[in-house]
């Protein structure tokens, strides 16, 4: 590990000062990736700026039965406030199946949706990455394919976002508080997170020295009738081959409202918009469910790869998805 200068700001504007001003600066707030990056040598910053101290740890009331959650608050005291178990219980279910309860205490809320690919190749800095040193190749091409993305990949890139918090969020129609060096703005979170491209090196439309201070998540009526269903290859501690975070409002049988987003599917939380727009005044019936996943998963691409590929994950998300909303509708579908 390379050595680096290590600062304690008193404050998140004096965190953002010190961060902007040093191109190889680098905040730090639960380290529950940083410090990975760090032992593998796939980051070597000269500062590392430590925030977790600074940000707000507190989940506050928004008008209408929204929250406004802070940036410090942990995702272990996420899953469990009452509120967030109450209004928006795929939040609460996301947090608890992602890593172990020891990783949980540390990492935040603002800390978790910003972490990088688990990709193997991104993190053996023994072969090519273009998300690692752009222009090197994708070493994933031809590879081992099984856990990349079918959709919204590009020829640079096939390596998918591993938060299960963030697809949540996805769903929810989040946004993201956002200190600059230029003030303060918000960002959809639907924004926040950047497709491949050609620049693949780029996670997110935030820019250096940008630091998240909160999110916040509006009044959703669908969002007390949401659940999240990740499936992996083990039962604990282990990434999404697939996931589904789902919200719905249903009357007389027929589906109101939906709001759906995939995890392990893209370089991003994927909003599934086609799926929620044939979700919407639709029979809550296991037709109008498959024809939801067929409509969202009819631009996927599955990869060819060593370890058999990944095609796997169409027929997955197609049953993940109606059983999620099944599980949700229940006896209204009835």
């Amino acid at each position: 590990m390379k050595p680096f200068d290590y600062l304690s700001p008193g404050d998140p504007a004096e965190a953002v000062r010190s961060v902007a001003r040093n191109p190889a600066a680098v905040f730090l707030g639960g380290g529950t990736n940083l410090v990975d990056h760090l032992k593998l040598g796939i980051v070597a910053p000269d500062l590392v700026v430590h925030v977790a101290d600074l940000l707000p740890a507190t989940v506050e009331d928004l008008d209408g039965g929204g929250l406004r959650i802070g940036a410090g608050v942990s995702n272990s005291a996420l899953a469990a406030d009452p509120r967030v178990r109450e209004r928006f219980p795929v939040l609460s279910q996301a947090l608890l199946s992602g890593a172990s309860g020891q990783l949980r205490n540390m990492a935040t809320t603002g800390g978790n949706p910003l972490q990088r690919t688990r990709c193997a190749y991104f993190q053996d800095v023994t072969t090519p990455c273009n998300k690692r040193e752009p222009g090197s190749g994708c070493s994933a091409l031809g590879g081992w394919t099984r856990h990349h993305a079918i959709l919204g990949a590009s020829e640079h890139c096939v390596a998918v976002h591993p938060s299960d918090l963030a697809v949540a969020l996805a769903a929810l129609d989040a946004r993201v508080r956002v200190l600059g060096p230029d003030g303060e703005r918000t960002v959809p979170f639907t924004d926040l997170h950047r497709l491949p491209a050609d620049t693949p090196e780029r996670d997110t439309v935030l820019e250096h020295g940008d630091l998240v201070t909160a999110i916040d998540l509006p009044a959703l009526p669908p969002a007390r009738r949401s659940a999240y269903r990740k499936v992996r290859d083990r039962a604990s501690y282990a990434f999404a081959l697939v996931s589904v975070a789902a919200a719905v409002e249903v009357r007389d049988g027929v589906i109101t409202d939906a709001r759906v987003a995939f995890g392990g599917a893209a370089h991003v939380p994927w909003r599934a918009r086609r799926a929620e727009r044939v979700l919407r005044g639709a029979p809550a019936t296991e037709e109008s469910y498959r024809a939801a996943a067929d409509a969202e998963l009819a631009d996927a691409r599955p990869l060819e790869g060593l370890d058999g590929g990944n095609a796997f994950k169409i027929p997955l998300l197609r049953r993940t998805l109606a059983a999620t909303l099944r599980e949700l509708v229940g006896e209204d579908a009835r």
